[in-house]
């Protein structure tokens, strides 16, 4: 999967009333920056009332995602992946970026380790921080064909 980071910017109303002009990254699976570009624009219409541009979009590295809809916020998990030089028998570490939708920090990491339990590598969690992220959305062939149909 590519996962791309798009900053969308428009006119929010506040909890007091006021209008401010936010902007908000979301997440997208795309192949590339022009689909991320019409999938968010896609996604964000149905949110976001009045005028929108799309602010930014960036690659965003992430290895595996775990949704838990339980979660309302996005949690960034940097995972050491732990294997052995069978040459020299030194531990190698390899990092990657995970993220995990959780309602906490402590809840992110049952969520990880929860996603992780099938694999057979050793892993550490050397980092959870919780990101601004407002939603995420991976590609769904069924979507596609939905919008096909009402298209007809």
């Amino acid at each position: 999967m590519n996962w791309f980071e798009c900053k969308v910017s428009y006119e929010k109303m506040m909890e007091n009333g006021v209008q401010k002009r936010v902007t908000e990254p979301y997440l997208v699976d795309a192949l590339s920056f022009t689909e991320a570009e019409a999938r968010i624009i896609e996604e964000v219409k149905h949110y976001v009332s009045g005028e929108f541009i799309v602010a930014n979009i960036k690659r965003a590295k992430i290895a595996e995602l775990f949704f838990n809809e339980n979660g309302d916020r996005y949690y960034k998990i940097r995972v050491n992946f732990i294997t052995l030089d069978e040459k020299s028998g030194a531990e190698k570490k390899t990092a990657v970026q995970m993220l995990a939708q959780a309602s906490d920090l402590k809840d992110a990491i049952a969520v990880l380790e929860d996603g992780m339990k099938g694999t057979m590598s050793d892993y550490v969690i050397a980092s959870v921080v919780e990101t601004t992220i407002m939603d995420v959305f991976p590609f769904a062939p069924e979507t596609k064909t939905k919008q096909a149909e009402t298209a007809e």
